[in-house]
């Protein structure tokens, strides 16, 4: 299934599952692994700890923000594929990226983790059929399908990415 395939495309998560091409979910997945994500983080050894301004967070913040997400996207993916209608509420990322250890991490570290969440999630995704993948619910105020929520997944990382390269990398120099 495609990114086209979403209806209705929900409010709020469409800011990232509109940065992912409309491709089938399983090729988008492949377009930006986490090796590719890791590629371009890895070279970035300068700006690790740095931070763009105050009350900002680190790339190894961001990093575990993105693995957060993920996880979080997932599970509600999970939820709504077997027909769970409860809704499922936000979550506070300050909350849960003030209370990590990624600071104490290497991007190595991080990226492993990156890496065996989203084989997991993928594996998560390859065990729906058309009906589960279709399936709706209610997660932060949002109608979502667990469609939507894998090309959230997809296109959550772009969107970090993107605030690297914009605000971290000037602080290259």
């Amino acid at each position: 299934m495609k990114r086209s395939d979403i209806n209705p495309m929900p409010t709020f998560f469409d800011r990232y599952i509109n940065l992912v091409e409309d491709i089938d979910i399983f090729e988008a997945f492949e377009k930006h692994s986490p090796d590719k994500v890791y590629s371009e983080i890895s070279k970035l050894t300068d700006l690790q700890a740095k931070i763009y301004a105050p009350e900002k967070w680190t790339v190894k913040d961001i990093l575990q923000h993105v693995i957060d997400n993920e996880r979080i996207m997932a599970y509600r993916a999970l939820r709504f594929s077997r027909n769970d209608k409860t809704v499922l509420p936000g979550y506070e990322e300050e909350l849960l990226a003030a209370n990590t250890v990624a600071s104490k991490r290497s991007v190595t570290d991080l990226m492993e983790e990156f890496n065996l969440v989203r084989q997991s999630t993928v594996l998560l995704y390859k065990n729906m059929d058309d009906e589960m993948i279709l399936r709706s619910g209610v997660a932060y105020k949002s109608e979502i399908s667990p469609l939507a929520l894998g090309f959230v997944i997809i296109g959550h990382p772009v969107h970090h990415m993107n605030i690297i390269r914009e605000r971290y990398y000037p602080l290259l120099g």
